[in-house]
């Protein structure tokens, strides 16, 4: 009996702390957006890159800052992208790239909802709940006011859309 309990015990461990566990999500490389700004975007590497991007769920719309950091420079490089992200502990929507990003995770310690992390260098988190973590993430940036979010995501599986502003 304590085998079984220990081989249950064990295995909820696992499933909940496999944050981005799954398949890879495949999405194609994307179009510049000089339909949409009237400018050229920068290319991949360079010095410039979007502050802002857009996240949009449905009708809901959030603004979020991105963090100066290797990781945000390249996936701001990809947009737009429309990810199906999926749900993962109550707290979180997760999707694999099919490109890696530069990473330098840090344990951050504290998660605060509207925080958009990497995990590992292929899995973009949108973390809809605050709470505290043990685990290490690249900071992507964070949505200026996350109200509304976990709502707006619902509790399973979500289509976003991440677009540079």
């Amino acid at each position: 009996m304590k085998k079984l309990v220990f081989a249950l015990v064990f295995a909820l461990l696992f499933l909940f702390s496999a944050g981005c566990a799954g398949t890879k999500n495949v999405i194609s490389p994307p179009e510049k957006q000089e339909e949409q700004t009237g400018q050229e975007q920068p290319e991949n590497g360079t010095e410039e890159y979007a502050e802002m991007i857009r996240i949009t769920i449905g009708e809901a719309v959030y603004t979020v800052s991105l963090a100066d950091t290797e990781a945000a420079r390249a996936f701001a490089g990809r947009l737009p992208a429309e990810l199906e992200m999926r749900e993962l502990n109550g707290n979180e929507k997760y999707c694999y790239l099919s490109e890696e990003l530069p990473s330098a995770p840090v344990r951050v310690g504290n998660i605060q909802a509207g925080d958009l992390m990497l995990y590992g260098s292929s899995c973009i988190v949108l973390f809809y709940e605050s709470f505290a973590t043990p685990y290490s993430y690249t900071r992507i940036g964070k949505a200026e006011n996350a109200e509304g979010l976990a709502q707006a995501l619902g509790g399973g599986d979500a289509r976003v859309r991440f677009e540079i502003i």
